[in-house]
């Protein structure tokens, strides 16, 4: 091993110093085998004197000392080399070979560089974990952060409803002693009895204490329900007389002696209801079937419209009355241009509407689900101008009967009056027009049979009236008091079929039917 370390040493001084170096090996003078070698000076062309050559053998011995280190670290290396040589070859000695069955050592690098890739693996699977970790923290971080903003909202909403509820408490008790206080007018007409055909405050009592109500809830959200609510429990109160009007009958208007069926209402039977509304976005809306219906469509196709929205685009389409009980619409038609509130009707295969926002009469077919008309109706009220007592955007309800398609509306004109104006169902034109003294503000809601307008007396009262009439044909009225049950007390649409002689009403969430009973006139 010595020979061996000398012979690498010798090795490294040769290559460092290039091939001129000579080595010789003699016996000395006492005839001690001896070992050495010349190597001639680089940089000296002679020899100097003794004092000139002590820097030159300085030199080499700082030279031979640092030769001698890198000596000692060949050797370190050369004993970790042969002991990592000995682990792999299992023991045996590095001249020997290896045990049988003892793995080679390609096959022992193999397996650690799958144990490396392994670790690689393992190491982003660890980071992987790490960041799906911090993820979830910053998710349930966010999550927490909106439970405590929604019980924020939660307890401002309750503190808004709380003064609300106040606020609506103030009202009424400001309401009942105004209306005590001002008495009737001796000017109003009166009956053959002496009662007043006005069994409520006066126009100049209601509009101020809706100014009253406008002020206290200037906060409120106008496009809402809860305001309209609100406002139709300030304005409801009983129908007035209607005032008898000079004839204005059209020379193009059918009279009931004209068309069979037709007659005079005298009762209404008990409600029937077909279904309630699945979400609170039905607690208001409208359905009908169409009287004088046309192919693919029969007399069992029902459509309802659930109104509760600013947006209400949404037309469920259901082939029968099974389907419609069960709530499976056959088609869903959803709208270009959004209703607005419940007047809607279908005739003919058309449904007629009011545009949102608008005073414009749309006409949409059905069958291909398309626009095919739009129509202004002039100087009409819309958006809360002239709604019924219930609120809810009423300003125009569209209305069919035996003599074919109406509008009901008011307009500045008329001072928030009823106005009645006979439609033509293919132009949308106004055919004729009638104008009444009925506040319409001041009844609940309106239909037409033959020709003549009913009105209802209340949409809360579970006890209501029919209680008033009006002929187009003869421009007359007369009180009624037809009894009229609003079984879940809130209703938001009443409508006539002329062809199942019922009325179809939406009350509260629920679709109801009541059978109807003519007389001649």
């Amino acid at each position: 091993m010595c020979l061996s370390y000398i012979l690498v040493f010798i090795s490294l001084i040769c290559g460092t110093m290039g091939s001129t170096a000579t080595f010789r090996r003699a016996d000395d003078r006492s005839g001690r085998c001896t070992y050495s070698f010349t190597v001639p000076s680089p940089t000296e062309s002679s020899c100097p004197e003794p004092r000139q050559s002590m820097p030159a053998i300085q030199e080499l011995q700082r030279d031979n000392l640092a030769y001698k280190s890198e000596v000692s670290t060949i050797k370190t290396r050369l004993a970790l080399l042969e002991s990592l040589m000995t682990r792999l070859q299992g023991g045996l000695p590095s001249t020997g070979s290896l045990a049988p069955g003892a793995p080679s050592v390609v096959d022992l690098q193999n397996q650690i560089v799958n144990l490396k890739r392994e670790k690689t693996q393992y190491e982003a699977q660890v980071n992987n974990l790490e960041v799906a970790y911090t993820e979830l923290m910053a998710e349930k971080s966010a999550l927490e952060e909106e439970k405590q903003r929604l019980q924020r909202e939660k307890e401002n909403l309750t503190r808004r409803l709380e003064g609300s509820n106040q606020e609506i408490i103030r009202l009424r008790a400001n309401q009942c002693p105004q209306m005590r206080e001002t008495p009737v007018q001796n000017s109003q007409p009166t009956s053959r009895d002496g009662q007043s055909y006005f069994s409520g405050p006066t126009s100049r009592q209601k509009d101020q204490t809706q100014r009253q109500a406008s002020t206290r809830v200037t906060s409120w959200d106008r496009e809402s329900t809860g305001y309209q609510e609100l406002k139709s429990e300030l304005t409801e109160v009983p129908a007035s007389r209607l005032l008898q009007e000079g004839p204005k009958s059209p020379s193009n208007l059918k009279t009931q002696d004209q068309n069979s069926g037709c007659g005079e209402l005298t009762s209404v039977g008990d409600p029937i209801t077909y279904r309630k509304a699945d979400t609170i976005a039905g607690k208001y809306g409208v359905w009908m079937r169409d009287p004088e219906f046309v192919a693919p469509y029969t007399r069992e196709t029902t459509w309802r419209i659930d109104t509760v929205g600013t947006d209400i685009r949404q037309v469920f389409e259901y082939d029968d009355l099974d389907q419609f009980a069960k709530g499976y619409p056959s088609r869903v038609h959803v709208l270009t241009k959004s209703i607005e509130s419940t007047g809607a009707v279908v005739y003919r295969g058309f449904l007629y509407y009011q545009k949102r926002k608008s005073r414009t009469l749309i006409k949409y077919d059905l069958k291909t689900e398309t626009i095919v008309l739009q129509k202004e109706l002039d100087n009409a009220g819309f958006h809360g101008q002239y709604p019924y007592s219930w609120g809810g955007y009423t300003d125009i309800d569209l209305a069919v009967d035996e003599l074919g398609l109406w509008a009901i509306y008011s307009n500045a004109k008329a001072k928030g009056s009823i106005v009645i104006s006979k439609l033509n169902p293919d132009t949308l034109e106004i055919e004729s027009t009638w104008e009444t003294n009925i506040r319409k503000q001041s009844v609940a809601n309106t239909f037409m049979i033959c020709g003549t307008l009913y009105t209802l007396s209340s949409y809360s009262s579970q006890h209501a009236t029919i209680s008033f009439a009006y002929n187009v044909s003869t421009s007359t009225g007369k009180q009624l008091r037809i009894p009229f049950e609003n079984r879940y007390r809130y209703n938001s649409m009443t409508d006539y079929n002329p062809r199942e002689k019922k009325l179809f009403a939406w009350d509260n969430s629920h679709m109801v039917v009541y059978d109807v009973r003519l007389t001649k006139m």
